[in-house]
């Protein structure tokens, strides 16, 4: 079905300050010692598996400074999960055991983020054990009033647990309560140091929902509004803070990410703090981390943002950007982050090649659609394929508060989102797996602040009526005819 949204918007740049914030990559935490990739250029690859076309004029990449590397290669994995994953996503839970060795692996399992640390705990053992490892919980948890944390987390013989494990699990919950449990003040703990000592060796480092928020070296803290963030309410200690670093200090993590839109937030918070490569995990979903790849498995997709090319207008006073590129990656996918390309699984290379610059290219859809909330359930992935099978060159959609507070001066501060193809843009779709599936590479985002008068409707007062015949000029300077007497 065609789906025919007209919308008007007027952009207008809105006098705004947003947090003021240096574009440098964050720092390390002590305990980090990490050597994921150096920033680079984009790189050409066969086209096969990862291609890259020349950018688009508009976007000249900025150099990339050079990275000396002095740290170690992580022998191990980081898998971040995007919440919600489900007992029954065999991929994920078998993928998680194999990482660690297979049958008999150990892990230990933090209920620490959780509201109720040790069913939480308990859920997720039973679930690696229904798998063949051998797991336990650990008592590091501030809901666990009688247990002294500055204690737990020296304890040795809790230390040699962590030590003698091949998989860390850490559970869902609130990820505040993980940083400042293992990494007090920015200190790290005995606990994280023998908790980095097993992913340093080969290990495997788990985490869902807040688990997998802990994954940057910066993380949000406590963020539930995306519009807040794209409008600049953000403060470090308060919605964002320090994370644990497990995926190094040059890529950003977000979970629930398609789910809530969140790559609303994403963008801002990489550019406040000089992140390049962002990548956004969705529910029921994992990516396999390790050296240079992510690969993506799960029942999902994750989202790829990239700023190396991206650029903003001070003048404007509001947030904005041009030029983010973005990839959807689903079940099978793999990114690989110095080239900054994407090979499709192999159910994908062998379905649907989807490249506007081809002459066998026949795209399916005509309409032109306007998305009146893009940070909506799935929006973006889902204007990602569809934009990239279809004649447009583009699609456009608005964020804004439904719902502003009394007497907000930033109540009618909203954004438009643009998305477009550029030279290098691709897909790949299939049906193998049941219905389609997609992965799009290298579509492009714009962000602009736009006014939307508040409120955004009043009361319906009928059609308007008619208005009465004009009488012409030349009729009525025209003299009178005499009437004939009744």
């Amino acid at each position: 079905m065609r789906v025919w949204i007209w919308a008007g918007v007027t952009a207008m740049a809105v006098a705004m300050s947003v947090q003021a914030a240096t574009p440098t990559a964050p720092a390390a935490s002590a305990a980090q010692g990490f050597r994921l990739f150096r920033p680079s250029a984009p790189a050409s690859a066969p086209r096969t598996s990862a291609p890259v076309k020349p950018a688009p004029a508009a976007s000249a990449p900025a150099p990339a400074a050079a990275v000396v590397d002095t740290e170690p290669v992580i022998k191990g994995y980081a898998v971040p999960i995007g919440g919600a994953l489900k007992a029954d996503n065999e991929e994920v839970w078998q993928r998680i055991v194999q990482l660690a060795g297979g049958k008999g692996a150990r892990f230990v399992v933090f209920g620490t983020a959780s509201e109720d640390p040790e069913a939480s705990a308990k859920q997720v053992v039973d679930l690696l054990q229904r798998r063949g490892a051998v797991a336990e919980s650990l008592p590091v948890a501030p809901r666990f009033l009688w247990v002294d944390l500055n204690k737990v987390v020296r304890d040795p013989a809790l230390i040699a647990k962590v030590k003698a494990a091949k998989g860390i699990f850490f559970t869902g919950g609130v990820q505040e309560r993980i940083v400042d449990v293992l990494q007090p003040g920015g200190q790290s703990t005995p606990m994280l140091e023998a908790i980095w000592d097993v992913y340093r060796k080969g290990g495997v480092v788990v985490g869902t929902s807040a688990g997998a928020a802990i994954m940057s070296t910066v993380m949000f803290r406590d963020a539930p509004s995306v519009i807040n963030i794209l409008k600049g309410r953000f403060v470090d200690g308060k919605q964002v803070d320090r994370g644990l670093g497990f995926v190094g200090p040059h890529l950003f993590v977000d979970q629930h990410f398609l789910k809530r839109g969140r790559f609303g937030r994403m963008i801002p918070l990489m550019m406040a703090k000089g992140y390049k490569i962002g990548l956004g995990v969705d529910e029921n979903t994992a990516a396999v981390i390790r050296g240079d790849e992510i690969e993506v498995i799960g029942d999902r997709g994750a989202l790829v943002v990239d700023l190396t090319e991206a650029k903003t207008d001070a003048s404007l006073g509001a947030f904005n950007v041009q030029g983010a590129r973005l990839s959807y990656l689903e079940h099978g996918d793999r990114y690989h982050m110095r080239a900054r390309s994407t090979t499709p699984s192999a159910p994908k290379l062998r379905g649907e090649l989807h490249d506007a610059e081809s002459p066998n290219f026949r795209p399916y859809y005509t309409d032109d659609v306007f998305h009146l909330d893009m940070l909506g359930d799935s929006t973006i992935s889902g204007a990602m394929s569809r934009l990239i099978d279809s004649v447009r060159k583009e699609v456009k959609g608005l964020a804004f508060d439904v719902l502003p507070r009394t007497n907000d001066p930033l109540a009618e501060l909203g954004f438009l989102f643009r998305l477009y193809k550029g030279s290098d843009s691709l897909g790949w779709s299939t049906e193998e797996f049941g219905g389609e599936q997609f992965t799009v590479t290298n579509l492009y985002l714009d962000i602009s602040p736009v006014r939307l008068p508040m409120p955004l409707y009043g009361g319906w007062t009928g059609p308007p009526k008619p208005a009465a015949p004009a009488v012409p000029a030349s009729a009525a300077s025209a003299p009178q005819a005499p009437q004939a007497p009744q």
